[in-house]
């Protein structure tokens, strides 16, 4: 869906003077306000921003002072995969 919006010239150019890019900076801010209450997961954000990797999106959210929201399960397979990191570094000694 492409999403069109009327700005008056001179908010444009103030916006211009801060913002330089505003169409990525009004996507940014979807993404922000859609992640915040959980209405856009971290992979929904990831693509809506062109991320590529995880750590991409977790940079983004914490320069906006947000910080990725851990479920249950994303606790339990880091939990999981830790663990297993241990299990072979004992094996491998």
């Amino acid at each position: 869906m492409k999403v069109a919006i009327e700005l008056p010239e001179d908010i444009v150019q103030e916006l211009r003077s801060k913002w330089k890019d505003i169409p990525r900076h009004v996507l940014e801010s979807v993404a922000l306000v859609g992640y915040r209450p959980g209405v856009l997961a971290e992979f929904q954000v990831r693509r809506l921003l062109g991320f590529e990797t995880r750590i991409e999106v977790n940079a983004f959210l914490n320069q906006h002072g947000e910080y990725y929201n851990y479920t249950e399960p994303d606790v339990e397979e880091a939990n999981q995969a830790h663990e297993r990191l241990l299990d072979r570094d004992r094996v491998g000694r």
